[in-house]
């Protein structure tokens, strides 16, 4: 039966409402990668900045990921939020923010750290009980608390090994085996002859030992989450660097089109500060590149008609229109993309130390414990004590020093690298540091700090200096801003019809005289080896502002404890062959190579790797991201891209490099405590083991030795603090 409203007013009005809702502007959210974040300072200025813009909802800062997340209105676009967050001194780069799947909640340390906690709780419960037991309670009491005991821990270790019982049943699937299949093997025979013996009032039951077992070994299981970072791709960063929208023109009209939506052949406009979104060759327009982040190459290049461009690369002065000859993943960058997932998973073959040691302690155990069912069984023809004495094997064998030899070390070590400023992300990082005997250096954003500035400012006259002041102020590019850093105590000339010449550089009228600040054919002058511009005043011989990149705070130190010690020091960059040349010079550096490309880098660190050496590889740029992630270890600064701190195990927090040299002698520390440790756990399985199998393994007994030695393993860890 249909129901008819006896007021049509009623039903036009949510009417109305839902088409209005309909036209309003759908809600945005932008993400931006903002890597020269790195105080709450920056934090504040960055947010203020965003959220100033009309239209921002609201904009907040992750400094971990360098990354801003922004809800704004559909009218937002990411260029003007680009353009503000430039304005207050901070480079930005928009983000697919569907592309970036992995987010910061670190749900599986918090599920850790919740089975610990209910582990640790069920634990001192039944010790309790236990405490009544051992201490002479018999018969009717004995069997109460045995059940109550029970009770506990059957849904408590059923719950809380989840992780173990996962990761053992994964193993045996493969048909392999790994440290969790004796730990489960020893929990469920624990449990199952603990509830046999105390359904036969038994003397004996493990539950105690049973849930003391899955305590230490899941707190060793969450320090050793604790040394890594929310496990992220490289190659997923870098297909979010891919640029979500284009302008495609299509007969001379300009429409916005998803990424996707590019085909081979299509004109793409792109305007001054925007990223090329295809690889291509430009068709019309006059401009200068940023390809620091694909090729380290600092020193902006001009771009015109014919040249060919890749994806990835910045235009810095003056809109460009570029034919598409590659698109999607047939880009550069895309193929960066692959290759640094290629060698991540040549880097996910490494075997850590506790792998090895569980390829040969696996099978020992259970060989141990069948060996000591068999004995026992053919020696007393009583299944109840051969099973009761294997089960004592595997709990008092089971590897809870071993389970904490390298968590406990790597997190004492970590601890110590952080308060050193170095964050360890990988679980293996500290062990493959300890390998390394070559270091390879990126140059500019590495070992210096990407920043151009005035090398001759003082020799300029006041005159001179007042007019390339002023010309620099209508310009955004690099090289200006650090004129405008250099004069920032000289009073600006009184200039007149300023205007930038995209690709060439900044004109202007200065007292009826024309005055140019660019590149050196556009001024009339003989270019230099060194990065400069050049300044011509009328008629007059043009000047030259020369620029220089500072070096890092400690990357003198650095370089020199490296060599003292021994190990080899390369220097790779796709700078220019003159600036490459004077930072190897000024830091003692003899192995060292200009205009490498991403590839060439990669193959570099390959080659090098193939003549048996172990490679911990420094940078910052997308260009070395494959570097970074084919390295046996490597480093990124904390003002790296986000692709390149992704591909990294350890990132430098601060901007001194000195750490550098010091990691590497903490880490072959670390990797000395984790086989003391190992020789720690050894040498309790040779004192532990007899009692197990002579039968003397008392629940009492084999939580003590669980508990000494994971107590003593622990405290070794502790001596690298």
């Amino acid at each position: 039966m249909t129901m008819v409203s006896a007021c049509p007013a009623c039903d036009a009005v949510p009417a109305a409402e839902a088409a209005a809702r309909a036209q309003e502007p759908q809600a945005a959210h932008l993400a931006l990668s903002v890597p020269e974040i790195h105080c709450g300072a920056c934090i504040a200025t960055v947010e203020r900045a965003l959220e100033a813009q009309p239209g921002v909802k609201s904009a907040r800062v992750n400094l971990t990921l360098k990354r801003a997340s922004v809800e704004a209105g559909a009218d937002v676009t990411a260029d003007g939020l680009i353009a503000a967050l430039q304005e207050v001194g901070y480079t930005a780069h928009e983000l697919d923010a569907g592309a970036l799947s992995a987010t910061a909640n670190d749900r599986a340390g918090r599920d850790l750290l919740m089975r610990v906690g209910l582990a640790g709780f069920a634990t001192m419960n039944v010790m309790l009980l236990s405490v009544s037991v051992w201490s002479g309670a018999d018969s009717a009491t004995r069997d109460l608390f045995h059940w109550i005991s029970a009770a506990i821990a059957l849904p408590a270790i059923a719950f809380t090994g989840k992780p173990f019982y996962v990761s053992a049943w994964s193993a045996l699937r493969a048909k392999r085996l790994n440290m969790d299949v004796p730990i489960v093997l020893a929990i469920v025979l624990a449990l199952a002859t603990s509830l046999w013996e105390t359904m036969l009032s038994g003397h004996h039951a493990y539950f105690d030992a049973a849930l003391t077992l899955v305590f230490f070994l899941l707190a060793g299981r969450y320090l050793d989450h604790r040394t890594r970072a929310v496990a992220r791709s490289a190659a997923e960063e870098l297909a979010a660097l891919e640029v979500p929208r284009a302008i495609r023109l299509v007969e001379g009209r300009e429409e916005t089109v998803p990424f996707a939506d590019l085909c081979i052949d299509d004109l793409i406009l792109v305007r001054p500060g925007g990223r090329v979104p295809v690889d291509g060759v430009i068709v019309e327009g006059q401009s200068e590149l940023d390809r620091s982040l694909l090729t380290g190459e600092s020193a902006p290049v001009f771009a015109s008609v014919d040249l060919v461009v890749s994806a990835g690369e910045v235009n810095l002065t003056g809109p460009l229109v570029i034919r598409a000859t590659a698109v999607g993943q047939d880009t550069s960058l895309h193929r960066m993309a692959d290759l640094v997932a290629t060698a991540e998973s040549g880097r996910n073959r490494y075997t850590s130390l506790a792998d090895n040691a569980a390829k040969l302690y696996a099978p020992g155990v259970h060989i141990l414990s069948a060996l000591a069912f068999v004995g026992w069984y053919l020696y007393s023809f009583d299944l109840r004590t051969a099973l009761n004495i294997a089960a004592a094997v595997l709990i008092i064998t089971c590897p809870c020093a071993l389970g904490l030899a390298v968590p406990a070390v790597t997190t004492a070590a970590s601890g110590r690298l952080f308060r050193m400023g170095l964050l360890v992300k990988h679980t293996t990082a500290l062990e493959r540091l300890a390998e390394v005997d070559t270091v390879v250096f990126d140059k500019t954003g590495t070992l210096t700090k990407g920043t151009p500035i005035v090398k001759n400012w003082a020799k300029l006259s006041d005159v001179n200096a007042g007019i390339a002041v002023a010309l620099a102020k209508g310009s955004a590019h690099p090289l200006s801003r650090a004129i405008i850093e250099a004069g920032k105590h000289t009073s600006a000339a009184d200039l007149a019809d300023i205007r930038e010449v995209p690709g060439f550089g900044m004109e202007g009228r200065w007292k009826g005289q024309t005055v140019r600040l660019g590149r050196a054919e556009w001024v009339g002058a003989m270019p230099s080896d060194t990065s400069a511009v050049y300044l011509k005043v009328g008629e007059g011989a043009a000047g030259e502002i020369r620029f220089q990149d500072q070096l890092r705070d400690g990357a003198k130190d650095a370089i020199t404890s490296l060599q003292s010690a021994g190990f080899g020091v390369h220097l790779l960059s796709g700078d220019g062959r003159s600036a490459v040349a004077g930072v190897a010079d000024e830091l003692g550096i003899s192995d060292w190579q200009a205009g490498v490309l991403p590839q060439d880098k990669a193959d570099y660190i390959a080659a090098l790797s193939q003549e048996g050496k172990r490679v911990l590889m420094v940078g910052d740029g997308l260009n070395d991201t494959a570097a970074l992630a084919g390295a046996h270890v490597s480093i990124s600064p904390a003002s790296a891209l986000d692709a390149a701190r992704v591909a990294s195990d350890v990132v430098l927090l601060g901007a001194d490099l000195s750490p550098i040299a010091d990691a590497l002698a903490i880490s072959r520390k670390a990797t000395r405590r984790i086989r003391e440790n190992f020789r720690i756990a050894t040498l309790y399985n040779v004192i532990a083991v007899p009692l197990a199998v002579a039968g003397l393994a008392t629940p009492l007994i084999a939580a003590l030795a669980m508990s000494t030695s994971s107590i003593t393993v622990s405290l070794n860890a502790l001596r690298l603090r």
